[in-house]
């Protein structure tokens, strides 16, 4: 089997579809940063490509960024090229993130890795339920060829148990977490963040959402509430603003929504930025209208900055939630559902108050960072712990 290269500190081998703004992308940084650097190495391998500014993100030394750079389909030389990389890093862990990567685990193998994790992060936007037939034949035939497949939410780990066939005993839940120093309340701060709010105007109500601005987000329908909100609330829609913050393939066809239905002067779709706590500060309500989630960070993050949370009742988001106390859950796809519940904050502000103060004790209590960085770690360790006695067994 491989062993890994430069000393002995093991090197993980991260394989995600393209390293770019977005929560499981932030999170897998976070987690490389603040990985002790005797214990891991990190290596991220893209299939499709890398955001350069994004990557400045990566502050650990000898850290190494890979783009496989992967055609359409189902581009069998990805395959190859990746088996060959493999082979040169020698990795101790080969560790690949949701659908687009789970099915290079025999490449993995083939390449002498001797531990393999899969983490299911969030499903898809054409299949938010995980019902879709050959995508789930697709994971039932590659779980044999990981040690552990884990998931950052208890629904999801559900699901990976009772339909895709993950043993018990080879699956974990593995919560993300949050730096609560660096996401907190304006009111911790008072002149911290002088301008929170320059963005939206002094007096603004500010619905806020940040994530990558793709399909399975639908913050076409986050619009369409903020456009019915303003109708439902007249008197407050001079004052009333919405933010959606991040990059995404659906961006310009957002900003096009946002002109034609009269708000394009009201929504600010800045794309990505590089200061999202400080603009958290700004937002009074922050909203989540996913189709598909696992653990949304961007949703602990909002509530470590003492934000209410108006979200949509999937995946992990009801386990982040608590309904009535931290915010608000709301059917997805729904505008009318998502305006309603919007409202009641908008038209409440202690309620919005004592539900920020909440959620954040919420997120200090149950998703600190260092308790994620820490389950990590003790999953690498357990499983290179039991490889190793493997290969002994095998030898005596």
């Amino acid at each position: 089997m491989a062993q890994s290269s430069t000393g002995a500190i093991p090197l993980v081998a991260h394989l995600i579809y393209r390293l770019d703004f977005g929560g499981l992308e932030t999170l897998l940084v976070e987690r490389i940063n603040r990985l002790p650097a005797t214990r891991y190495r990190h290596a991220v391998i893209c299939l499709d490509g890398v955001n350069p500014l994004f990557a400045e993100k990566i502050t650990r030394p000898r850290t190494t960024v890979h783009a496989l750079h992967k055609g359409a389909g189902l581009s069998a030389g990805t395959h190859v090229h990746l088996w060959a990389l493999l082979r040169r890093l020698r990795p101790a862990i080969f560790h690949s993130y949701n659908l687009s990567a789970i099915e290079y685990a025999p490449a993995a193998l083939l390449a002498g890795v001797p531990v393999r994790i899969h983490g299911a992060h969030g499903r898809e936007a054409m299949d938010p339920e995980g019902r879709n037939r050959k995508h789930n034949l697709l994971r039932r035939a590659m779980t044999p060829f990981y040690h552990c497949c884990y998931a950052n939410s208890q629904a999801m780990l559900d699901w990976s148990r009772d339909v895709i066939g993950a043993r018990a005993d080879r699956s974990r839940l593995l919560g993300n977490g949050i730096d609560t120093e660096k996401f907190y309340p304006r009111w911790m701060a008072p002149g911290a963040d002088p301008d929170a709010t320059a963005h939206f105007g002094a007096g603004a109500i500010v619905i806020g959402t940040v994530g990558r601005v793709q399909d399975v987000k639908d913050h076409g329908a986050l619009l369409a509430a903020f456009v019915l909100l303003r109708l439902r609330l007249p008197q407050l829609a001079p004052r009333l603003r919405l933010a959606v913050v991040g990059d995404g393939p659906l961006l310009a066809a957002l900003r096009a929504q946002a002109h034609a239905a009269g708000v394009g002067g009201v929504v600010w779709l800045p794309g990505a930025r590089d200061d999202i706590a400080p603009i958290l500060r700004g937002f009074t309500v922050f909203a989540m209208s996913s189709l598909a989630e696992g653990t949304p960070g961007a949703a602990l993050e909002a509530m470590a900055s003492g934000l209410p949370v108006v979200g949509t009742r999937v995946g992990g988001l009801p386990e982040v939630i608590d309904a009535g106390v931290t915010g608000l859950l709301v059917p997805p796809a729904d505008p009318q559902a998502m305006a309603a519940a919007l409202e009641r904050y908008v038209t409440a502000p202690d309620m919005a108050a004592r539900h920020g103060i909440a959620a954040r004790e919420r997120v200090l209590r149950l998703y600190g960072m260092a308790a994620m960085v820490s389950a990590y770690q003790n999953l690498y360790d357990d499983l290179r712990e039991h490889a190793a006695k493997a290969v002994r067994t095998c030898a005596e």
